[in-house]
């Protein structure tokens, strides 16, 4: 299983932690040890789980949007983007659980033509005000349909760290990763009131591979 480069840090500490509880269980516990072992084993395994990196196989696309996360469709709504679009847009928000693979994907082709991080508070994911409240980052790109998408990474309750490679000038592309977020966050993304939203509330997507809307030409 290949892992993510994000991983390295994480588990040196998860296994200098899995290392001395099982010395200490071993010393202290002894033949009841494996009662501590186990449960702490399983732990171990789903951080190497978390960090997992599926072989995709992306398309090239023009009008589609993609699903830039692995995860669950929360929200389907028109809203006020105000921080770049300034006006109306379709948000489609999509939770990602601590199980998830947690690499972050851009949702359409064009170029980048902003990018914000902002400091902010740690609501849990799933909380509609966590969208302009959390810590997050604020990506905007001109897609090839000549349209404006925003869309944003959010730090949840648990996900303290957001990784994000993408420049202003950067060309992307739908389904390529730009960047990762650690341990259950959510991706939101704001799209033209015409787009056609292909998804639903409760949709389970896989990043990089499901279109999720289609914009007009």
């Amino acid at each position: 299983m290949k892992l993510h480069k994000e991983s390295k840090g994480t588990i040196i500490v998860a296994s200098i932690a899995f290392a001395i509880i099982a010395f200490l269980a071993v010393y202290f516990l002894q033949e009841w040890a494996l009662f501590l072992i186990i449960p702490t084993l399983l732990l171990y395994g789903l951080v190497f789980w978390f960090f997992r990196v599926p072989n995709r196989e992306i398309q090239d696309h023009h009008e589609n949007v993609i699903a830039p996360v692995d995860g669950k469709v929360v929200m389907i709504k028109e809203v006020m983007e105000e921080e770049f679009i300034k006006g109306k847009a379709i948000q489609v928000s999509i939770f990602m659980s601590p199980v998830n693979v947690h690499i972050c994907r851009y949702p359409v082709s064009g170029n980048v033509v902003y990018k914000k991080y902002h400091p902010g508070k740690y609501l849990v994911a799933w909380h509609e005000k966590s969208s302009t409240e959390n810590e997050r980052t604020t990506l905007a790109i001109n897609s090839l349909t000549n349209h404006a998408v925003v869309f944003r990474q959010i730090a949840g309750y648990v996900a303290r760290r957001i990784v994000f490679n993408s420049q202003e000038g950067d060309t992307a592309k739908a389904g390529h990763e730009f960047g990762f977020i650690k341990f259950g966050s959510r991706m939101d993304i704001f799209l033209p009131l015409d787009t056609e939203i292909l998804c639903k509330i409760g949709d389970k997507t896989k990043g990089g591979i499901d279109v999720i809307a289609k914009m007009q030409e």
